[in-house]
């Protein structure tokens, strides 16, 4: 619950730094040269009516398509974080961040009718952006990369994790061997030894050479 509760400032965070870039960018109408040839502060006119990086702008059904799809990835995110990835940490941190994403560009479509886009990373060839699609993008690349080498149960466990997981598989399996073993003896029904005779019992076997015993 602790780390939930850092996640959540996490997300609270980014959101607040995404949403005061946003207000500071449209409020200076700020406009800067190329930083290294690839990327320059840019207010963009009327905003972005499309999804990241200025995608399917121009399309009259994207916003309301677009609000629709935030929504659900927002309790999709959420469900994840609290059920497939709640023993995950550098999971759940890289879904807090998306979240912040998600939920920077869900107030500018909901309250503005638009996305506020101020970062041109053009020259890349990927359109006007802002802090929340960085935050959506570099969070879901971060989330496959855990989940492919992160951690015991990554798909592809690096270094220490992959001994870790090697070490519980070689538990398990020694563990379903014993279970195997318990259930043989069970069934045999020569998982105890028979126990001494009573002296009553070796009195009859004294009288009866035969050693047939008669109930």
């Amino acid at each position: 619950m602790i780390f939930a509760l850092i996640c959540g400032i996490v997300t609270l965070s980014l959101l607040f730094l995404d949403l005061f870039t946003k207000a500071w960018a449209y409020a200076a109408l700020v406009e800067t040269d190329y930083l290294f040839g690839i990327i320059r502060l840019a207010y963009l006119p009327g905003g972005n009516t499309g999804i990241a990086f200025g995608w399917f702008g121009e399309s009259e059904w994207a916003m309301a398509v677009f609000i629709a799809l935030t929504i659900l990835m927002m309790g999709g995110i959420a469900a994840l974080f609290f059920t497939v990835f709640r023993k995950n940490r550098p999971a759940q941190v890289c879904l807090a961040v998306i979240e912040a994403g998600a939920v920077g560009n869900l107030v500018d479509r909901v309250f503005l009718g638009y996305v506020r886009d101020f970062i041109d990373v053009q020259r890349l060839h990927f359109g006007i952006c802002n802090p929340a699609d960085f935050f959506i993008t570099f969070g879901a690349a971060a989330l496959m990369i855990v989940i492919l080498f992160i951690g015991k149960d990554a798909v592809i466990p690096l270094g220490k994790w992959r001994r870790e997981r090697e070490e519980a598989e070689a538990e398990r399996e020694a563990e379903r061997l014993r279970q195997q073993e318990e259930a043989a003896l069970s069934a045999a029904g020569t998982g105890e030894a028979p126990g001494p005779l009573t002296p009553r019992e070796e009195g009859r076997d004294s009288a009866d050479p035969s050693g047939d015993r008669r109930l």
